[in-house]
């Protein structure tokens, strides 16, 4: 079973391992996000044949979403030879729920010059595994497999992987990825979430190169303001090392007892 099921042109139902984690009777926005990038990608493949990279997706996060059928529109908002800024909306019953910005790049040949001084964290093989259901329930956080390396509240290291499939249909590595990324704000909490709250409001991913299939890795910092305001920050890895980066927006809120 896959995270989402088409039931039309635009349509798609979320399975129950889209549950969520702050709600299980809402969607965890993860898959939700992997899906938009999937479509980002077919659209891409209907109108050109030169395989443009997304480098940049940019969420905007505009309410929780019910596990019922959504809908995504594809349009492209800059078009170019060898740069396009596309834009996804993820709506519900008519009401946008998500809207992805993203930037697709033209490929060159860089690899004299590659490189990165971002820090390389512990493979996954040299992690224990790690049962996030200890903290999250959701069918999406059941889905996953985690291996951690815990230093602190809010700052550790985790590789994440996941057997199931994010539609019935083929899905890039980048796409898969990005399915998986919004869990960075969940893996090494800084306050306990039955305490306090710290959804995100957004998610922006930079990619440098993309992600190889395979174990998808976060070096993570996640913080908190003195105002109700924080930040999780994360370099993002495959097993080869960095790919990119992932900054998220978060409004905390103490629960009152």
């Amino acid at each position: 079973m896959a995270y989402f099921e088409r039931t039309g042109e635009t349509g798609w139902t979320p399975t129950r391992h889209v549950g969520g984690a702050w709600d299980v009777d809402e969607q965890h926005v993860a898959p939700a996000l992997g899906l938009m990038a999937h479509l980002v990608e077919a659209d891409r493949d209907r109108r050109r044949d030169d395989g443009l990279v997304l480098t940049r997706l940019s969420y905007d996060i505009l309410g929780t979403l019910p596990m019922d059928e959504v809908t995504v529109e594809v349009h492209v908002r800059r078009p170019g030879r060898t740069i396009e800024l596309v834009e996804a909306v993820l709506s519900h019953a008519g009401r946008p729920g998500v809207v992805l910005r993203a930037w697709l790049l033209g490929a060159g040949d860089t690899a004299a010059i590659d490189g990165t001084d971002l820090p390389r964290i512990p493979g996954p093989e040299e992690v224990e595994p790690w049962d996030p259901t200890s903290v999250w329930p959701g069918g999406f956080i059941a889905s996953v497999d985690v291996r951690r390396d815990q230093q602190a509240p809010g700052r550790g290291s985790y590789w994440v992987t996941t057997d199931v499939p994010l539609v019935d249909e083929p899905v890039s590595v980048t796409a898969r990825a990005a399915g998986l990324l919004d869990i960075a704000n969940g893996m090494t909490v800084r306050a306990d979430p039955a305490e306090v709250a710290f959804p995100n409001l957004d998610l922006t991913a930079h990619l440098f190169r993309a992600p190889a299939a395979g174990w998808l890795g976060f070096d993570t910092t996640v913080s908190f303001g003195p105002s109700g305001h924080g930040l999780t920050s994360t370099v993002l890895h495959d097993e080869a090392g960095p790919v990119g980066t992932i900054a998220q927006s978060l409004t905390v809120r103490p629960r009152r007892t």
